[in-house]
């Protein structure tokens, strides 16, 4: 057991010193519904302005926090040199729809306003999240995308249909009690389709949304895979960019995926693609 830990805080230094990078913890950004709105940020050693990066955690709406789900991207993101902030945002039941999707844009402005304090470039942005969290940031990056100046935007196993999700083809008992209290109905009714219609990032695809990535697990039992291959379909018949990386044998979360180095060519690709369209070295 000694010689197991000491390995792993070897392993720590190693992993630090090969990326050197300043962490910030427990930032205010907003106060919403009487709850303190905080983020955390890591930027890298040198001279900005670095190219940047929003985390949104999943968590099913009702869950989670900054650092945990999606955590395994942590490193991946540090060891390539981008700023990144990872945010909390209202949970469910007690803060329904659309207060995590206000939330959202919230911290996006209040980085793009604070951003040369954390060495980050505005100009620059990308949103990353994943399950719920992949849902608002897929959910912001159609709607609101463009306006709030997002340069990409990389959902993992996101809700992209909430009505097929809740209602229809996709439909799961899990899946309904989560998406139903995050949209505060009980029923079936109209109103019920209503919502889930506006809350779905599908809705919003337009020709001039930002480039997205979409990254599933083919295995995912929890938000199908077809929630993303739906998307990138309609995204692409609309004429934007859209790329799907399929995590082939992948169940649904990262935390899995990193029990098998199989699974985890994804951080990669995902890191060549954010490069490519925030224009990093």
């Amino acid at each position: 057991m000694k010689a197991f830990r000491f390995t792993g805080i070897l392993f720590f230094v190693i992993a630090v010193t090969a990326a050197a990078a300043e962490m910030h913890t427990d930032i205010e950004y907003a106060v919403a519904g009487n709850e303190s709105l905080k983020l955390d940020v890591c930027i890298p050693d040198g001279d900005g302005l670095f190219p940047t990066v929003i985390l949104v955690h999943g968590g099913g709406w009702r869950g989670g926090d900054k650092q945990v789900f999606i955590k395994p991207i942590f490193q991946p993101l540090t060891d390539a040199g981008f700023v990144w902030f990872s945010i909390n945002y209202r949970l469910a039941p007690a803060h329904r729809y659309p207060a995590a999707v206000d939330d959202v844009t919230t911290a996006v402005r209040w980085i793009k306003a604070h951003a040369r304090e954390y060495k980050a470039d505005e100009k620059r942005i990308a949103l990353i999240g994943e399950s719920a969290g992949g849902h608002l940031v897929a959910l912001v990056g159609a709607r609101d995308g463009r306006q709030l100046g997002i340069a990409a935007v990389v959902p993992f196993y996101p809700p992209c249909d909430m009505e097929a999700l809740a209602l229809g083809e996709d439909k799961t008992n899990a899946a309904f009690k989560a998406v139903s209290a995050f949209l505060g109905f009980t029923e079936a009714d109209g109103q019920a389709r209503r919502l889930l219609r506006q809350s779905s990032p599908i809705t919003y695809v337009n020709k001039d949304m930002p480039p997205f990535l979409l990254i599933h697990g083919d295995k995912d039992q929890t938000v199908p895979y077809s929630q993303s291959v739906k998307m990138r379909d309609r995204i692409r018949q609309a004429g934007a960019s859209c790329e799907l990386s399929t995590v082939e044998g992948g169940a649904h979360g990262m935390n899995g995926w990193e029990k098998d180095p199989k699974l985890q060519t994804y951080k990669a690709e995902m890191i060549r693609w954010l490069k490519k369209y925030l224009h990093a070295n």
